[in-house]
Formats: C-alpha cells, sequence, structure tokens
C-alpha cells in the first residue's frame, strides 16, 4: 500500500492526536501565562501529555512515517524555540538543556526502528519510562528530595532516583504484561529496563538523559525479550 493511498485515514488519525497535542500545550501555556506555578510544572505538563501521544500512535496504528515526522518536526521547533521564545513552557527553565530536542530525536529513532518490526510496543516502552519515569522523578526530587548524592557533579537526590527507579519498572510492567502476559520474563525484564533507565537518569548532563532513557529502555527491554523468550522457545 502507498503512502498515498493511507492519507484519508492518516489525516484523521492525526487529527485526533492533534487534538490531543493542542489541549496539552494550551494547558502548559495557559499554566505558565497566566498563573504563578513554578515554570518546571508547566513544562512538565508537556513532557508527560506529550509523551502519551505514543499510546494514541499504537492504538490507532498510525503509520511509521508520521510519527518519525512528527519527531524530526517537535526537534526543529524545539531547537527554534531555544532561540526565539515560541512556546515559553518548552524552554521557561533557566538551565542550558537541550532535552526537548532529544526528546524529539528519541521519538524518532523508536518509532523507526521498531514500527517497522511490529513491535510497537517497545517504542511505547522507551518514550513512557522517559515521560513518566523523569517527569514524576523530578516533582518528586525537587519537593522531596533531601537525600543528595553527586555523580559527576550532577546533583541528584535517592528520592528522586527511587521514583524513577519504581515509576519505570511500573510502566515496563503494564506494557509487557499487555503483550506478553505475566509471565517470570515481564518482570525480569521490568526490573532490569528500570535500573538502566535510574542509572542513566542519574549521570546525564544538559537534557542528554532525554535521549538515552527512552532509546536505552526500549533496546533493552527488545533484546533481553529476545534472548529470554525467543531464545528458549
Amino acid at each position: 500500500m502507498s503512502i498515498f493511498s493511507e492519507i484519508p485515514t492518516v489525516w484523521l488519525q492525526i487529527s485526533l492526536v492533534g487534538v490531543w497535542l493542542g489541549v496539552i500545550l494550551l494547558v502548559a501555556e495557559g499554566l505558565n501565562r497566566f498563573t504563578s506555578v513554578d515554570p518546571e510544572v508547566s513544562r512538565k505538563v508537556v513532557h508527560i501529555g506529550t509523551g502519551n501521544v505514543i499510546l494514541l500512535a499504537w492504538w490507532l496504528e498510525i503509520p511509521g512515517w508520521v510519527g518519525i515526522s512528527a519527531g524530526v518536526l517537535a526537534g526543529a521547533i524545539a531547537l527554534i524555540s531555544y532561540q526565539v521564545p515560541i512556546l515559553p513552557s518548552l524552554n521557561s527553565i533557566n538551565r542550558k538543556s537541550l532535552g526537548t530536542f532529544f526528546y524529539a530525536v528519541s521519538i524518532s529513532v523508536l518509532v523507526g526502528w521498531f514500527w517497522p518490526l511490529q513491535h510497537q510496543e517497545y517504542a511505547a516502552l522507551g518514550i513512557l519510562v522517559m515521560t513518566w519515569g523523569d517527569g514524576l522523578a523530578a516533582v518528586i526530587g525537587q519537593k522531596y528530595g533531601k537525600h543528595i548524592y553527586r555523580v559527576w557533579g550532577i546533583q541528584k537526590s535517592w528520592e528522586g532516583s527511587a521514583t524513577m527507579y519504581l515509576v519505570s519498572f511500573a510502566v515496563s510492567s503494564l506494557i509487557l504484561l499487555t503483550v506478553q502476559g505475566n509471565i517470570w520474563q515481564t518482570w525480569a525484564v521490568s526490573a532490569v529496563v528500570a535500573l538502566v533507565a535510574a542509572t542513566l537518569e542519574s549521570v546525564s548532563k544538559l537534557g542528554i538523559d532525554n535521549l538515552t532513557v527512552p532509546i536505552g529502555s526500549g533496546a533493552i527491554a527488545f533484546f533481553l525479550n529476545q534472548f529470554l523468550i525467543i531464545g528458549n522457545v
């Protein structure tokens, strides 16, 4: 089937995704412009809200080329936004970071890798580990982080890292349970994915965790399952 024959259905799918993204951006911009909440809050609304689009893409069976194109476009907008305040809710934090750009790159890479393999679950796993794990770890760490540690000059809290591990484990488990059921490999792979994600998040600078965590999590889950399940068939 050619790309052109998919266009009518694709436009409906894109419209649904666009509505979701529009709502997320409106909420984030509203928080940023009309309330006194910490800028990190509006940024995390975008971070978590947009990440969940991968579930819509999976559920609606959106073609891979659409996801890749969306990631490229989002990356371009992110780079422009670092210089021109197009969307203050994306880059309103006073710190040097390319996190938003890396986030978009991760989406393109994971969709480009796993959509053709018909294993969309690993793309969803990688992106949602970053979306929910990093998003909640930042919130918990900043609000409740009392036990501080440093890695390569990076300050983190054990509370934030523990949140990253637990949320990553929960996300991985839910996705793998949906796809492969309640087997021991589901829990073992999820535990390893969570450990890798928490480690990568704790040692990353300049927002590079938005690249290493999703791609690393998706890759680890995929290769471990290939070894533990398919390799034992």
